[in-house]
């Protein structure tokens, strides 16, 4: 299959690229290649490359900055989806959209998980952007997939488990205080490539969730992870009134990923297992970067 990528530069979008260009014919575009808030260049680009499938990994993610910053925000998450949608409801191009758990408010009781069922409500700037950007998609097309996922790390860019390290790398004896009252699913990039190839194949529409399986809070996976690394380091777990951060986080991220399974195209797997696979393939290059 044609597939055009956006977001291209980033740890998704990369990590799509190595998983599905043995087997399709790819054209990966960071923001600077093509800038999805124009819908005349998304237009042009769509009648240059006649994707069958749009993958659309580009996002405003800095997730704070979208509080101060809410005109960029919404450009990219709410308008730049919505021109997508337009430009593939126009081409008969099916859209594959990265959405994210910042949808929900976070109130259900953990462990309850959030099913494609529930009812939104976004706290942030950012996932009300996302949000936005769902919505504009379902109101202009119907062959689309929305796939909402949590807590991505991937070797490219910046994610909190690289962070973790580094500081720890830089200053094993400092103690770093992590919040232990928010849960979620740490997913690595790598894994949810998977998955979005194996939904390529299907005619699967509508909403799903896709996040690695179970949970833990930030605090139990950064702790995981600088074990598994093996590396010296100082964690103390805080409370969110403790850590505050100008974006209001949901309690419980935990999502279910209720219809790729009942759909038989389930690929995601255990957080840590996925940290376990992550560590094992890049720990070399993953301290070599700590230590820049």
């Amino acid at each position: 299959m044609n597939i055009l990528i956006t977001g291209a530069g980033g740890q998704l979008g990369r990590d799509c690229i190595h998983i599905m260009q043995d087997d399709h014919n790819l054209r990966g575009y960071t923001s600077r290649r093509l800038d999805i808030t124009s819908l005349e260049k998304v237009q042009r680009e769509v009648a240059i490359v006649h994707p069958d499938i749009i993958i659309n990994c580009a996002a405003y993610t800095a997730v704070d900055n979208c509080e101060t910053e809410q005109d960029g925000c919404r450009a990219v998450n709410e308008q730049g989806a919505a021109n997508l949608a337009e430009a593939c409801a126009a081409a008969d191009c099916r859209l594959i959209h990265i959405s994210t758990d910042y949808v929900f408010d976070g109130n259900k009781p953990v462990p309850e998980p959030y099913t494609e069922q529930d009812p939104v409500s976004p706290l942030s700037a950012y996932g009300k952007s996302k949000l936005a950007g769902e919505q504009a998609i379902e109101g202009t097309m119907d062959n689309f997939l929305i796939l909402r996922t949590a807590w991505l790390y991937g070797m490219e860019g910046k994610n909190f488990l690289k962070t973790m390290l580094r500081l720890s790398v830089a200053n094993p004896k400092r103690t770093m205080r992590v919040v232990n009252d928010q849960y979620g699913s740490l997913t690595w990039t790598m894994t949810l490539a998977r998955q979005i190839k194996k939904v390529l194949a299907s005619d699967l529409t509508g909403l799903v969730h896709a996040t690695a399986e179970n949970y833990s809070t930030w605090f139990a996976g950064a702790e995981y992870f600088l074990q598994t690394m093996n590396v010296e380091f100082s964690l103390e777990p805080c409370t969110s009134q403790e850590y505050p951060t100008p974006a209001h986080r949901p309690t419980n991220s935990i999502l279910a990923n209720n219809r790729l399974k009942e759909h038989g195209l389930h690929v995601m797997q255990n957080w840590q297992q996925d940290i376990d696979d992550f560590v094992t393939l890049y720990r070399d290059d993953l301290l070599q970067e700590a230590n820049l």
